[in-house]
């Protein structure tokens, strides 16, 4: 996948921990780096972003951290009194700093100041020339070419063109009369068109709740670019719809989940997708979050392969018997029983939650299907635990650019190597630890919001190219409203266009 500009391909330059001995090494204010999208102005994101590499002053960057209050920082607007914003330094624990920021305003200017020791830091302050708009402001840039030149977006992705590749067109009338007949009686779907950047919806089936996923994407993307208009359905089940082969006449429905028997279109998961909109909100569990909670270092985590989840596959079981067979070398248990019968002799009693930040205390993450693709391989790709990921026909978004044995260890789909591919990790410390980083690094290039908004907008752009009918606002369908904001309205500094190019 091509690099997305936010984060440099820097894995490369990082030395494994343990390569110097950086406890006594300080950092210095002039040669430590700072950069990404949290210093652009035009990089809107719920969460805006940026790091900061230590680095000593000889030039060579820490490895491990100088501590998690080593850095400070402030950002105030020169014409405002008080800046809304919440402002978290995360420590990586590698000698690099993830500085996160919720802004709750618009503001005219910004300066980020960078201190150590009351000294600044590299380049701080950093300056973003206003209006800087925050993530409630109602303010789309008019021309796509320029918002995905200021996102840094990639050129293509390539499971979107292995999505789309199957339709040399899309008829919006065609599909408005047919997929509701053929899934809506049993299915949960949405219909949506998107018009002159205003979001109408008209929702099929009983489980509707999902909705509010694709509606918040939708109306937080339409807030930043004006959309082209489309009209599409979405998935809002589990499981991919479209079986058809593709020889035959297949319909287009976008899914959160793909595989290798359905010819769905792929978004990025509603768990991701909630995760990015509600960061520093409502989750706690966040692709930034995560950064700052990897546990103890590779030499101090503990060397068994660990996993909780809910009894959603069969492997699963298969699973906790190993586990109870093997618990030296397996820590797997359920916390949940739904699905089978719960047969406590043969899979040992429920256990207590445990926070996902914990899972880190363990150098082996198990990665295993649930009712679908497990959709919390992010997360653990982006904490500093090895991966064991199930072969499977299920996959999210990202999961065709990564490569066995470069970013995850695989295990066949009936784990019948599981124990094998343990021991050879422990066997092999220096190689999985390898894998661990590299995997990390893959979640951190490609996994975070900024990524995430550009591959919504690119799918969405395709895909909109692909149509024949215009798409049009059907009968039944409602808006959904912006959310409005009284308490801190923004008033929008861009002329609301057509896209002309």
């Amino acid at each position: 996948m091509a690099g997305l500009g936010s984060e440099p391909l820097w894995g490369e330059k990082r030395e494994l921990p343990g390569a110097h001995a950086d406890s006594v090494t300080l950092p210095s204010a002039a040669k430590t780096l700072v950069w990404g999208p949290g210093l652009e102005t035009n990089i809107v994101l719920p969460a805006r972003f940026f790091y900061v590499q230590a680095v000593d002053s000889s030039g060579r960057n820490l490895t491990t951290s100088p501590g998690e209050n080593t850095f400070e920082v402030k950002m105030v607007s020169p014409v405002e009194q008080f800046t809304r914003i919440w402002i978290q330094v995360l420590d990586r624990k590698d000698g690099s700093f993830l500085v996160r920021y919720r802004m709750y305003a618009t503001y005219t200017d910004l300066h980020i100041h960078i201190l150590l020791k009351n000294k600044p830091v590299a380049k701080s302050p950093f300056i973003l020339k206003g209006p800087v708009y925050h993530e409630g402001c109602d303010c789309p840039q008019p021309s796509g070419p320029v918002w995905e030149a200021d996102m840094h977006c990639p050129h293509s992705f390539p499971q979107i063109e292995r999505d789309l590749a199957l339709y040399a067109s899309v008829d919006p009338d065609r599909n408005a009369q047919e997929i509701p007949q053929r899934f809506g009686q049993r299915q949960s779907l949405c219909h949506y068109t998107v018009q002159d950047n205003k979001v109408f919806v008209r929702t099929f089936g009983e489980h509707v709740g999902f909705r509010i996923f694709m509606d918040a994407i939708l109306l937080s993307l339409t807030r930043k670019v004006q959309l082209p208009d489309i009209e599409f359905f979405v998935n809002l089940g589990d499981w991919p719809l479209e079986k058809r082969k593709p020889t035959e006449k297949i319909h287009p429905i976008f899914s959160w989940c793909g595989s290798n028997n359905t010819r769905d279109i792929v978004m990025p998961t509603y768990d991701l997708t909630e995760s990015v909109l509600e960061t520093m909100g409502r989750v706690s569990l966040d692709m930034m979050s995560v950064q700052a909670n990897t546990g103890p270092p590779w030499h101090e985590k503990n060397s068994t392969a660990f996993w909780r989840g809910r009894d959603s596959r069969q492997e699963r079981l298969e699973l906790v018997k190993l586990s109870r067979a093997h618990p030296n070398m397996i820590d797997a248990a359920f916390t949940n029983f739904f699905f089978f019968k719960h047969d406590e002799s043969l899979y040992g009693p429920l256990v207590k939650h445990v926070s996902f930040f914990d899972f880190f205390k363990y150098k082996y993450q198990i990665n295993i299907d649930g009712t679908v693709a497990a959709y919390r391989l992010p997360y653990l790709l982006a904490g500093d635990s090895v991966v064991l990921k199930q072969d499977s026909g299920y996959y999210e978004h990202f999961y065709n650019e990564l490569r066995p044995w470069e970013h995850y260890i695989p295990i066949r789909s009936d784990l019948g190597d599981l124990l094998e591919k343990i021991q050879w990790a422990q066997d092999h410390d220096e190689e999985a630890l390898k894998i661990a980083l590299a995997g990390q690094q893959f979640a951190r290039n490609y996994l975070m919001g900024n990524s995430i908004f550009c591959y919504y907008y690119k799918l969405f752009q395709e895909y909109a190219k692909l149509q024949v009918t215009e798409p049009k606002i059907r009968e039944g369908m409602e808006l959904v409203e912006q959310p409005s904001d009284d308490l801190f309205p923004c008033s929008c500094h861009r002329t609301r266009a057509k896209d002309e190019l």
